[in-house]
């Protein structure tokens, strides 16, 4: 049996008043060192869906969790048979004009830093400098038996080699990187073990639902947030803690908060401006209405990078 983590937040209260105007965001952009969070909605032009906008997966849809992983071998194979078909549509994904507008903004000096809740690397790929993967990426696997960290391009060529007539008919993507499928598929499909030790117990190096951030990289956001002149939030509804918690550390320092969403999050009472409009859009005309760089332009900050290794 699949439980439902709690993954849902209702607001209370009015509403905070919110903006189509990107003028206070573009003053504040405009003097630099500022520290973007990133969340599913900037990647949903990308053709990767969210969890809690319009047409969120979370209605229909019970992610997996920690729990259920490392202790249901059917939920481990579940996972795997689905995220193996799922993996062709991540890894196919191109950034985004918002994924673009963010490496240019990173480039011309006025983000110093990207922590994105997103796994599915398209910062990266975009050419974003400095870019701290909050809850990990699909591209990294893991064997919690062993620690042994390993590329998911290889796992996909072993379980494609194990599943030579896997033809298992994929319905729509979700934002773990798995896809909905049916039952008789997934009770034929073929795990593999680890290279190393033999174990089964191989996971994609992401947070699941129910699992912590290691603190080291909580510690590292932290510091990231706190040598910073103001924190831009893009695509996130800040539901779960694990990204509110740098709004509210921000707002705690008195350093403006930002944020570009499509419908209001948990936020929004710490935020100096709620911006709605959608992300690829807003970010091309920010980049576009700021001066060449900052006043004082800031390097890209350094990034160690750090395993999720759960």
């Amino acid at each position: 049996m699949r439980t439902r983590p709690t993954l849902t937040w209702t607001p209370t209260g009015a509403p905070a008043p919110r903006t189509t105007s990107l003028d206070e965001v573009v003053d504040v952009v405009a003097a630099g060192r500022v520290v973007a969070l990133s969340g599913a909605g900037l990647s949903t032009e990308s053709g990767i869906p969210d969890y809690r906008g319009a047409a969120g997966r979370l209605r229909n849809h019970t992610p997996m969790t920690y729990q259920e992983f490392t202790e249901s071998p059917t939920g481990r194979r579940r996972y795997w048979a689905r995220s193996h078909l799922g993996w062709r549509t991540i890894v196919g994904a191109a950034p985004n004009s918002g994924h673009r507008a963010v490496t240019e903004l990173s480039t011309r000096g006025f983000v110093s830093a990207v922590i994105t809740q997103n796994v599915d690397g398209l910062h990266q790929a975009a050419g974003t400098p400095a870019v701290v993967d909050l809850h990990g990426t699909l591209d990294r696997v893991i064997c919690l038996a062993c620690r042994q960290i390993s590329d998911r391009a290889e796992l996909d060529r072993r379980l494609r080699a194990a599943n030579p007539s896997f033809d298992g008919s994929a319905g729509r993507l979700n934002p773990d990187g798995d896809v909905e499928l049916d039952e008789e598929s997934v009770r034929a499909f073929r795990l593999v073990n680890c290279t190393n030790c033999g174990s089964r117990m191989l996971k994609p190096d992401v947070v699941f639902f129910g699992e912590n951030v290691p603190r080291p990289k909580v510690e590292q956001c932290y510091r990231l947030v706190e040598e910073s002149a103001a924190l831009l939030v893009l695509g996130s509804s800040l539901t779960v803690m694990s990204g509110l918690r740098f709004v509210r550390r921000a707002a705690e320092a008195g350093k403006p908060v930002l944020i570009i969403n499509h419908g209001p999050t948990r936020g929004d009472d710490h935020a100096s401006v709620r911006v709605d409009l959608p992300l690829g859009a807003a970010l091309t005309d920010l980049a576009a209405r700021l001066p060449r760089s900052p006043a004082t332009p800031s390097r890209p900050a350094v990034v160690t990078p750090l395993f999720n290794a759960g």
